[in-house]
């Protein structure tokens, strides 16, 4: 249950199931906003990283309120018409984390506003874009905790080194977002 800001009531959580290429995501929300996206546990992955057509809401679709409306609509355009993604409305969040300030508030709206569709950032350089260029290692427990996986987009943000670094999703699929967005933005460059 998460508890809503106005007098502390718990608010009304629906859940919906998105079959994207990568498996069954679970989102959660309420009409305040998008509470967390669950990506699927893998161990195998689509091969290639082309756009696939099957991303469809598959459970929950009746009676779903507009945050989740927007972040199926948002996480469907990202697999399947990526270009269309920034002109989608990015859904309100309504996760604890989220909504009170902290460094790591800060880093993940700093990674979702700053660093776009087919880029990566090292951990050190999101730390200096949020504003504490020491930090690397709290922007690495920032990505740990990110309730909002592939719509705040922590898979781009990657090791100095270049390797692509640990991944909630595990690493097979961060290397297929990884390699998804580059192929799509060079699609969009021709």
């Amino acid at each position: 249950q998460v508890n809503s800001k106005q007098g502390g009531s718990p608010c009304k959580e629906k859940q919906v199931v998105l079959l994207s290429p990568l498996g069954r995501m679970e989102i959660s929300g309420c009409e305040a906003g998008v509470h967390e996206i669950k990506l699927p546990k893998m161990s195998l992955l689509p091969s290639g990283a082309e756009p696939s057509v099957a991303c469809e809401v598959c459970e929950g679709a009746e009676e779903m309120p507009e945050p989740l409306q927007q972040c199926t609509a948002w996480l469907r355009a990202y697999f399947c018409e990526p270009a269309t993604t920034g002109t989608l409305p990015v859904p309100a969040f309504h996760h604890p984390l989220l909504q009170r300030d902290s460094f790591t508030r800060q880093v993940l709206w700093t990674l979702l506003k700053d660093v776009k569709f087919g880029e990566a950032v090292s951990y050190k350089q999101l730390a200096d874009l949020a504003g504490n260029s020491r930090a690397a290692r709290a922007v690495g427990g920032a990505m740990r905790s990110n309730p909002m996986p592939i719509l705040i987009p922590c898979h781009r943000v990657i090791r100095s080194s270049g390797e692509s670094g640990n991944y909630g999703g595990g690493q097979l699929m961060k290397e297929w977002l990884l390699a998804h967005e580059k192929l799509q933005k060079e699609k969009l460059a021709r």
